[in-house]
């Protein structure tokens, strides 16, 4: 699972895909001598200076994401999410296009044309969703809210007074970001732009169990339960005390206040069913949202027949993996099985954790296998917050911060144990962790030679594809040694084969909750929780769980191709660094970049039978009497 996914802010601020994402651009020529007007801007500055612009303007406008970052100079500010300003920043968007269009793309190198083409599309799909107003949507059953910003501080450096002070400003500040999301969530009952009642009824719960008569036992107090030894008594003493107050006077309030309007408005207001179709121009917002996170141009039809066909394909791989357990039912049997007996499950959350933890260690020393450029910077293995737990997935990877001061985190769900088999956790840890997302967007977060943006970019079907597509490595690095572990990487991919089905079936087909569940439960041995919290996630979110099986695909192909044209000489290392020596991608551009290192790199004699690429033999050289000395 995604950052993207875990940012939970980017739900209801500022779209982080604008294209608001930019490297330091490089100095500007200087203007003629005598007075004389300014040489003409050259193409290429003028394109990074406003990559630049909007990297900034971005982190200005969602002071959320900046921290996230760790870019602390709006550490004590909330963004704006009001009406006004989302017409603001629409309105910002399409100047910024006039500024993109107003520069010569035919004067600008591959490179910088490439990084042009990605702006002007992340432009564009912003201002192609923003018809579909899916700013109104500023609440998600799974990814939270304005009221979960609590989990916020978990991913924040309190080192100083002034990073507690900051903290402090932003609890005094949260009423007025409720308000403005109550303002949004209006519109939205207003205009009919709502979620599903079927994954709204768990918001309550959430919100209920954050209003609390000590303040000391928020999770919004929760930084100034431990203080570093650098701030004096006297300090920590006036920071808990203000800290107490806003809490009590503002925090809580605010959050009493968005419970009762949810409770009374907005709740009842939702749809009954599951599916986006029951939005205004739900189906063209469905065929866009494939598209966004696809980055194909297939259509829902497309794509639930070709999940039909990978769940058979997979289905009769897990047949012949579970005759190899020595099982002798029927696989309906053997998914209970694998579901119910306790061999298969930790008794407590500890050991569900050690365990996680124990699997990342084992994969960390095989990268070098599959890898020539490995990330620099670490990560580590930590439970999903409690007070999030219930309501999430399985696991999720929490990027480390672009300065340094945050580590990448594999982030596991301690919740009920007794529903997180053993079997799926080494395909979890490789999706994750590594060589999954924890590698990717590390990789992507080091590489200085492409703009901000494009470090930062989010393609769902490349990312999530990615962390699906390191799941299969585990066989080529002899990680599945027991068929057990073997079935769990399967059931992994057969659970994002089934997502083609129950997604399009639900947003497309029109199917029940009810049917997408019983499909996923026939055909995958994940647990009922799972399964249910999964499903809820793709009513909440449609179109994003299309993108993985779609991804993997697309790279598996693409590999199987390298592979053929290279023969002998395929080194699998290579591809990877390839794949991941970008950046995040679209699929079409990734496609053209395993092309173009194909063509560089596998001459012409590549495509002669084998016996055929070998240089031909020298002439024999006749010895001499003496040892010649060689040839310089």
């Amino acid at each position: 699972m995604s950052a993207a996914r875990r940012i939970f802010l980017a739900i209801f601020f500022f779209s982080l895909c604008r294209g608001a994402f930019a490297q330091t651009s490089p100095k500007k020529p200087a203007a003629k001598k005598g007075g004389a007007s300014a040489e003409k801007i050259d193409p290429a500055i003028a394109l990074h200076a406003l990559f630049d612009s909007e990297w900034e303007y971005g982190l200005e406008q969602n002071p959320l994401f900046a921290s996230y970052q760790g870019d602390r100079r709006w550490n004590d500010k909330l963004p704006d999410v009001s009406l006004a300003s989302v017409e603001k920043d629409f309105q910002h968007t399409q100047q910024t296009l006039k500024k993109l269009e107003a520069i010569d793309r035919s004067a600008l190198t591959p490179a910088d044309q490439l990084n042009y083409d990605l702006f002007k599309r992340g432009e564009d799909e912003s201002l192609e969703e923003h018809k579909f107003k899916t700013y109104l949507l500023a609440v998600n059953e799974q990814d939270g809210g304005v009221y979960t910003m609590d989990t916020f501080a978990e991913l924040l450096r309190f080192d100083t007074v002034k990073d507690y002070q900051d903290w402090i400003a932003r609890l005094n500040a949260y009423p007025a970001m409720v308000d403005q999301t109550i303002e949004l969530l209006r519109e939205g009952v207003r205009t009919r732009i709502l979620p599903s009642k079927l994954t709204m009824d768990r918001v309550p719960d959430q919100i209920e169990k954050r209003i609390v008569s000590d303040p000391t036992q928020s999770d919004y107090y929760a930084p100034f339960k431990k203080f570093p030894k650098t701030i004096s008594a006297a300090d920590q003493k006036m920071l808990a005390a203000d800290a107490r107050t806003a809490v009590a006077e503002k925090v809580v309030p605010a959050l009493k206040k968005f419970d009762d309007f949810f409770k009374k408005e907005y709740l009842p207001a939702c749809y009954p069913d599951a599916g986006v179709w029951q939005m205004p121009n739900g189906d063209e917002y469905y065929k866009f949202a494939v598209r966004k996170h696809t980055t194909t141009n297939m259509t829902p039809e497309e794509i639930y027949q070709l999940g039909l066909k990978e769940v058979a394909r997979i289905h009769a791989e897990m047949e012949t993996v579970k005759d190899q357990t020595g099982f002798k039912g029927s696989m309906q049997e053997f998914f209970n099985f694998l579901r119910t007996d306790p061999q298969f499950f930790y008794k407590t959350g500890d050991e569900l954790l050690e365990a996680s933890r124990a699997n990342a260690k084992r994969i960390d020393p095989l990268l070098v296998k599959e890898f020539k450029i490995l990330p620099r910077q670490p990560y580590g293995v930590i439970p999903i917050p409690d007070s999030i737990a219930p309501y999430q997935t399985t696991a999720y990877y929490q990027p480390g911060a672009e300065d340094g001061s945050r580590p990448g985190m594999y982030q596991v769900n301690l919740y009920k144990p007794e529903t997180r088999p053993k079997w799926e956790m080494m395909a979890l840890t490789m999706h994750e962790a590594v060589p999954g997302h924890h590698l990717q967007m590390a990789l992507a977060m080091e590489m200085k030679n492409i703009p901000e943006f494009r470090r930062n970019a989010y393609y769902t079907a490349f990312v999530e594809g990615w962390g699906l597509y390191s799941e299969s490595l585990g066989d080529e690095m002899g990680l599945y040694d027991n068929p057990y572990s073997k079935f769990g990487q399967l059931t992994y991919e057969m659970w994002r084969a089934v997502r083609l089905v129950v997604d399009t079936g639900m947003h497309y087909k029109h199917w029940t909750r009810q049917q997408a569940i019983d499909y996923f439960m026939q055909n995958a041995a994940k647990t009922q929780n799972d399964v249910t919290n999964e499903i809820d996630r793709y009513i909440g979110w449609p179109g994003q769980a299309l993108a993985y099986k779609i991804g993997e695909l697309k790279i598996k192909a693409l590999r199987a191709h390298a592979k053929q044209e290279f023969a002998d000489r395929f080194d699998v290392r290579d591809f990877h660094d390839v794949v991941l020596g970008s950046g995040p991608l679209p699929l079409d551009i990734l496609e053209k970049n395993v092309d173009a290192w194909i063509d560089a790199n596998c001459p012409k004699a590549c495509e002669l039978p084998l016996e055929l690429q070998k240089p031909p033999a020298k002439k024999p050289v006749v010895p001499a009497k003496k040892k010649a000395a060689p040839k310089k």
